[in-house]
């Protein structure tokens, strides 16, 4: 019997408390799960391909999950699924505005792949409004983003902003 693997795609930039949830309820659909940390330049990112790769391993050992690895990619997500053998992409949706555009997306990839599904998972509710951009504009304007990511990434968080500076007139 074969394996069956998942990839969770995205920047992750940062890493905050929904897509922390998303990855354990999607650890639990298949036999591995790999989380897939891409680029992406248009959405100006705060930290480095490499940052957030550890930011997400720093997740997976913060839960205990066992059987996710963490992968960085710079390609079409159908041909990155099909190198890992991937049989399904995991989602995340947090409002009706996330599955316009997922939708979207889902057809595209079945009309490059039409033998990877992909899951869609809900948003816990309490998880439902948090989203990177919003993180880190909080946290570039000097907010308390504490409530939306881990420690660790809080922390990762905050260097970074003194690194760069603050926006506003704080």
């Amino acid at each position: 019997m074969s394996k069956r693997i998942g990839l969770y795609p995205g920047t992750f930039d940062p890493f905050t408390l929904g897509h922390a949830d998303i990855m354990r309820r999607g650890a639990k659909l298949v036999d591995t799960l790999i989380v897939g940390v891409t680029t992406n330049p248009s959405k100006n990112p705060m930290f480095s391909p490499e940052e957030r790769m550890d930011m997400a391993a720093s997740e997976v050992a913060r839960l205990g999950i066992t059987n996710v690895e963490i992968v960085g990619f710079d390609a079409l997500l159908m041909g990155f699924a099909e190198r890992k053998g991937a049989s399904l992409i995991v989602r995340g949706l947090r409002a009706v505005a996330d599955f316009e555009y997922e939708f979207q997306m889902a057809g595209m990839n079945q009309q490059l792949n039409a033998g990877i599904e992909t899951v869609f998972l809900m948003a816990d509710i309490s998880l439902q409004p948090i989203a990177s951009k919003l993180v880190k504009e909080i946290a570039l304007y000097g907010g308390d983003v504490a409530r939306f990511v881990s420690p660790d990434v809080c922390r990762r968080m905050e260097a970074r902003v003194n690194e760069i500076g603050r926006k506003g007139d704080l």
